[in-house]
């Protein structure tokens, strides 16, 4: 298969983006994850299947419209107490009762498309990354959890001279990773914690494969543009120790900047669409305490 007919799931297409690499980007958005971190803002990215999400605020309710019911051929939604029960598994990329939804209350996050079709999608916007130094930028999830279209969506960019940045949690194949950097021309890599223990209670996973991953990326591409990121979560890695504890592991390099990232709560109600609890709760994390992180990062 030649990478242009390549596939894999993309859950968001986002232009006009200016944090996450130079310039104006196009971040590309790809399913699938290892890692289940409690403060995770795409919750929609965990999984590499397209999932069925229902916003409740959105919907007519059966009474008015019903359409969803109707529609689904195996009679998994029901009318409870006014509502629509959805309980069901995704039939396919394009079910039935979404397509019925006549507010969107009903939708699919994800779903499968070429490298040529989101590569056309981001050359929409060529003239503003021209302009602007800017580009693409691969996300997650983690792009890395599909890494043979991850790689094709790189090299066909390439070949495109589409500039290109990815994001990565570092936990992946190394192989893969080393690979993907030979055709980056930035990367965005995530450190969460220095404590092998308490990365897996936040994440599930332990850290010993991010850090090495790091380590190989540094020896491997030494001129490669790297920005470090902690996001900065309240419970988990959000004293001065934690920070200081990145800040010492980190190289002094020209190339090599560091970020720390607030906790926010912007994606909860991703959680209630999804039928997932929420593991945050009412989780805050303090201005000033922010600042005096911010001030040991600098």
């Amino acid at each position: 298969m030649s990478d242009m007919n390549q596939q894999g799931y993309v859950f968001n297409i986002q232009k006009y983006t200016v944090h996450d690499g130079a310039g104006i980007r196009t971040m590309v958005f790809l399913k699938g994850c290892p890692l289940r971190c409690d403060w995770c803002s795409n919750p929609e990215s965990q999984h590499l299947r397209p999932e069925l999400a229902f916003n409740m605020a959105k919907c007519l309710t059966p009474a008015v419209c019903g359409r969803c019911i109707t529609s689904c051929p195996s009679s998994r939604i029901m009318d409870i107490e006014g509502l629509p029960a959805i309980d069901c598994a995704l039939c396919g990329t394009a079910p039935d009762c979404v397509d019925a939804c006549p507010t969107g209350a009903l939708s699919v996050y994800g779903k499968a498309m070429t490298v040529d079709a989101v590569l056309n999608a981001v050359e929409q916007d060529g003239v503003f990354y021209a302009r602007s130094g800017g580009g693409m930028t691969l996300s997650g999830g983690e792009a890395m959890f599909q890494p043979e279209f991850a790689l094709a969506l790189l090299r066909d960019a390439r070949r495109r001279r589409i500039n290109t940045v990815m994001e990565t949690c570092g936990h992946c194949s190394t192989e893969a990773l080393l690979e993907a950097c030979g055709l980056l021309d930035g990367l965005i890599f995530d450190i969460k914690s220095m404590s092998s223990a308490r990365h897996r209670q936040g994440t599930g996973v332990g850290n010993e494969l991010i850090l090495e991953n790091f380590e190989s990326v540094l020896r491997a591409y030494p001129d490669l543009p790297i920005t470090v990121r902690t996001p900065v979560i309240p419970g988990f890695n959000d004293t001065e120790e934690d920070i200081r504890a990145i800040v010492a592991h980190l190289p002094k390099r020209e190339r090599l900047t560091y970020e720390l990232l607030p906790y926010h709560r912007m994606g909860q109600p991703k959680y209630q669409f999804l039928k997932r609890p929420f593991p945050m709760g009412d989780a805050k994390l303090a201005p000033a305490l922010m600042a005096r992180l911010k001030a040991i990062a600098a």
